[in-house]
């Protein structure tokens, strides 16, 4: 049985949390965060500690949720998210033009893709391409919606793919 509900979530400096009812609102030195939790887990703020609890064991799966969610409010208004992509492909690459993200990855059409607000997108290199912003969930669908556009193919390991991402390999076809 899984028990991250119950674990404290620490409140660093410089970051402050308030909650009108259900909605709680983040405040850190990288922006604000505002989420709608659910009524059925209580928060209670205890000096630069939180805490969450339940009434029932109706509701178990909701409490770790809301507390993994907390959490990765807090680290994102201290920290931030990121995620590495890299392109892997003959004439595969990619460049900034303005505020949009234009991927050249086999078609014969560059795609254009304009990153939502608070999220920032860099180019660093042509092959490589670098999501972040402070919501992991907005983050992580932006970086989802890149990696759709040309999804690794396993015969010969072509496309966008996250860096850390391992892909199975397959054997091609074998002729008589």
């Amino acid at each position: 049985m899984s028990r991250i509900g119950y674990k404290v979530v620490k409140i660093p400096a410089g970051v402050t949390v308030n909650e009108n009812g259900n909605e709680v609102t983040v405040k850190g030195p990288k922006g604000e965060l505002t989420r709608e939790f659910s009524a059925d887990i209580q928060m209670s703020v205890e000096g630069d500690e939180v805490k969450f609890t339940r009434e029932d064991d109706s509701f178990k799966a909701v409490h770790g949720t809301t507390r993994s969610n907390f959490s990765n409010m807090v680290e994102g208004v201290t920290d931030g998210f990121k995620k590495n992509l890299t392109l892997v492909g003959v004439g595969y690459r990619a460049q900034m033009q303005g505020k949009k993200l234009v991927l050249n990855v086999g078609y014969s059409h560059p795609v254009e893709m304009e990153a939502p607000e608070g999220v920032s997108v860099e180019v660093p290199s042509t092959t490589s391409i670098v999501v972040s912003g402070i919501s992991k969930q907005e983050v992580g669908q932006f970086a989802a919606e890149i990696r759709s556009v040309r999804a690794p193919e396993p015969y010969k390991g072509k496309g966008i793919r996250y860096e850390d991402e391992v892909v199975r390999r397959k054997e091609g076809k074998t002729g008589k």
